[in-house]
């Protein structure tokens, strides 16, 4: 191959740091030191194992509502099933409403701190006098004999007569009550809420009954106590429940209602029928209807009866409040009910978004997971709260006294309850431990919710999802972030560490590392094989690789593994083109030189001082140099050399030399830590620009400065690297050549316009009224 000669059209050099990648293991190591080794119950390729087992617990419950003193009273008969290899001496229960008993560790680790003046509710914080802590009255076994029991804090030991052998079962009985807690006051999951205009309470019940603790192959039995933010870690079982509730009370509820003509009068049972086929959301029981039952007080009580089968939790709302519609969805045949509960504050907003939002839910996550297997998907109104139980979950989002409400507040209605109903598919159906590791629920729901929100309206501001959200907590202060593999509740910012990064870290995987063909089948093959079984993050780490055929190593390290961030520079670039060799060329590009020669001062001065040097006024100084032009005496030799040279060359050998390609050597640099992609836009001087992407893999052999050259047909006048905000760069003023400032903008005003708290609908109101005045007058 015959040698091709460059020369240099322009260079510019920037340092680059020392290398310390002995310090570190190197970013593309395999990440086998960091997952459990494969076995029988857990497969090399993240796929259950041909003994996978998990334990099953079946529920009867009989549970009261005490309107009059905010309490719940319970019994329950549960069926232990050990499908495990072992045999178990003992059982361990779930109290999570002792997390809000007196003693609780949750309110003895909180840190706290004087100040100058303090709020009544700061004591209460600090020193709370609320009892909400489980009181069990007894532990019976199923003859009514009595079991012993030891709680410790969260948890209950059950001790049982004999062992429990593998594959037998084991039925068990407690009772028990406890008081609800003030919501609005105390916070809380789950609780009541007080409408002071009324008199009346709104329910949201959950963790409201003693809950089987999860036996499992990598952890044995998993009884980390519940300190409030990591969540739960359940078993699947069939439930029957009854709910005794005030008379005058509609309740909703995991399951599906057992005794309709006992709780619902004739008019709403065939409202309800007619729902199951209707294309918009139907009125089962209208505003007035609602607002006429909350001024009365009925007498006496309705006991409502759930089943559900094959879920992990069950939870309930009751209140003489609510407004309830509904709307079938059809998924091949069967019908699922598309409900929603609320009061009159959070009309009309919650009438018009809420049963359709969940309709729109149910469709897109199963477009992208597997259809949504329960016969119900309900969304109740709670003020101030976002959260999830299987079929069932309760939402914020109320209007202003007249009815309006702020755009913020219309898109934060239709965003929680995305994403609460989407909580079924994780952790409620691929049922994840929250308790330990919060981002395989929150994470990769928050995921799907910003496509589902993007599905809803291409202009729905997410608050999480693109690469560029995440920037800033990144890129922040490494003394207050720990890896997304951290247990729950030793992470310090659960939202950008358990919902933010991982969704962002998703979004580059399917847009940019993946693609999204690949992605989607291999998120689709993570929910199928784990649906109603309990996976682990490595069984989502091997999946995704198994299903995609893509080493994903590097980046389940870098992202999920250390708090590295992204900020990859542009630090040198190297522009040549061919040298032709045609006199001609060679010419045009020396005065082109030339013209661009820029001179020191002292010349231009001396210049304009001294327009005649000694040479110039002595001709005895003058030799043969003194007026040789090297360039034009040389002239017709170097065209009969590059004729000689032109007919040396083969076709394919002049295409290249003639092609009038430029080369354009760039040296990145990565001073965040965390290899990436690169992609780079290249803009030419025609204005026609071109993409080119590269794997993270260039990085391999140096993760900290890497050198590529990039041949194109057209000059470049500009590169810019990550132009789209692909990988969250947190620095964007070093991915240009030639470099840009990136501005930033200040708002001058005089003082503010709007108060606060009046949203656009009161805005628009007022000025129509104003205009309304003027022309009247």
């Amino acid at each position: 191959m015959k040698y091709l000669g460059f020369f240099l059209i322009l260079a510019g050099l920037m340092w680059c740091a020392p290398s310390n990648a002995q310090d570190k293991p190197h970013k593309f190591a395999q990440i086998d030191d960091l997952l459990p080794t494969p076995n029988v119950y857990r497969a090399a390729s993240g796929a259950p194992g041909h003994r996978y087992w998990q334990q099953r617990a079946d529920y009867q419950i009989d549970v009261t509502l005490d309107d009059d003193n905010q309490r719940i009273y319970g019994e329950e008969t549960i069926t232990y099933f050990n499908n495990s290899p072992d045999q178990l001496r003992y059982l361990w229960v779930q109290l999570d409403q002792n997390v809000r008993a007196r003693d609780s560790d949750t309110y003895k680790t909180r840190t706290s701190s004087m100040g100058d003046s303090l709020r009544f509710a700061d004591i209460d914080y600090w020193e709370p006098d609320f009892d909400g802590g489980f009181k069990i009255d007894w532990v019976k076994d199923k003859d009514g004999k009595d079991l012993p029991f030891t709680i410790n804090k969260t948890m209950m030991r059950i001790d049982m007569p004999r062992q429990l052998p593998a594959g037998a079962a084991y039925t068990f009985r407690i009772k028990w009550w406890y008081n609800i807690n003030d919501r609005m006051k105390i916070g809380g999951r789950s609780g009541y809420e007080f409408f002071e205009a009324d008199s009346n309470y709104l329910y949201t019940i959950a963790q409201f009954y003693p809950r089987m603790a999860v036996y499992n192959d990598h952890d044995g039995w998993q009884h980390k106590q519940f300190l409030g933010a990591g969540e739960f870690t359940l078993n699947f079982g069939n439930y029957d429940v009854r709910i005794t509730a005030p008379a005058d009370h509609m309740v909703g509820s995991t399951g599906v209602l057992q005794n309709p003509r006992d709780v619902l009068s004739e008019k709403q049972r065939s409202r309800l029928d007619r729902a199951r086929t209707a294309d918009q959301p139907v009125m089962i029981l209208s505003q007035k209807e609602a607002e006429e039952i909350e001024k009365g007080r009925a007498s006496g009580t309705k006991t409502w009866r759930f089943k559900a089968d094959n879920v992990r939790d069950f939870a309930f709302a009751s209140s003489r409040k609510f407004i309830w519609d509904a709307q079938g969805v059809d998924f091949d045949g069967r019908t699922v009910m598309a409900m929603s509960y609320y009061p009159k504050e959070a009309n009309p907003l919650w009438e018009q978004y809420s049963t359709r939002t969940v309709v729109h839910t149910l469709k897109t996550y199963s477009k992208f997971t597997f259809d949504y297997p329960y016969p119900v998907a309900i969304s109740v109104n709670a003020d101030r709260i976002g959260m999830e139980y299987p079929m069932i979950c309760f939402n914020y989002g109320r209007c202003e006294p007249d009815g309006t409400y702020s755009e913020r507040m219309k898109w934060g209605v239709i965003g929680v309850i995305i994403h609460e109903v989407g909580h079924n598919w994780f952790p409620m159906i691929v049922n994840s431990d929250e308790r330990q590791w919060t981002w395989m629920d929150e994470g990769l729901n928050t995921f799907l919710q910003f496509l589902t929100e993007r599905e809803f309206d291409a202009d729905f501001p997410s608050r999480r999802g693109t690469p560029a959200s995440i920037v800033e907590y990144m890129s922040g202060d490494k003394s207050t972030q720990v890896p997304i593999m951290t247990n729950s509740e030793s992470v310090f910012q659960l939202g950008n560490n358990a919902y933010a990064k991982p969704t962002a870290a998703l979004n580059i995987l399917r847009e940019t590392v993946m693609g999204r063909e690949l992605f989607d089948f291999a998120f689709k093959e993570y929910a199928n094989r784990w649906m109603f079984k309990h996976p682990t993050p490595a069984d989502f780490f091997r999946t995704m690789e198994d299903a995609s055929g893509v080493d994903l190593d590097w980046f389940w390290r870098g992202w999920f593994f250390t708090t590295d961030h992204v900020d990859i520079s542009i630090d040198d670039v190297r522009w040549f083109q061919i040298n032709t060799r045609n006199p001609e060329d060679i010419r045009a590009w020396r005065e082109e030189q030339k013209a661009n020669e820029r001179e020191h001062i002292s010349e231009i001065r001396n210049r304009e001082e001294m327009p005649k040097r000694l040479a110039d006024k002595d001709s005895t100084l003058r030799d043969f140099y003194s007026d040789f032009d090297r360039h034009e005496a040389f002239a017709k030799h170097e065209e009969v050399a590059y004729e000689r040279y032109i007919a040396s060359l083969s076709d394919e050998e002049l295409a290249r030399l003639q092609s009038g390609q430029q080369f354009y050597e760039i040296t990145f640099r990565n001073i965040g830590g965390l290899v990436m992609p690169l992609i780079l836009e290249f803009e030419y001087a025609d204005g026609t620009k071109e993409i080119r992407r590269i794997p993270a893999e260039i990085w391999r052999k140096n993760t900290e400065k890497v050198t590529k050259v990039f041949v194109t047909d057209k000059e470049a006048v500009s590169i810019m690297l990550d132009p789209h905000l692909e990988t969250a760069d947190a620095d964007l003023g070093n991915n240009a050549w030639p470099r840009r400032a990136q501005p930033s903008r200040f708002k001058l005003y005089k003082q503010r316009e709007f108060g606060r708290g009046t949203n656009e609908i009161q805005r628009y109101q007022k000025m129509q009224e104003k205009e309304r005045a003027g022309s009247e007058e």
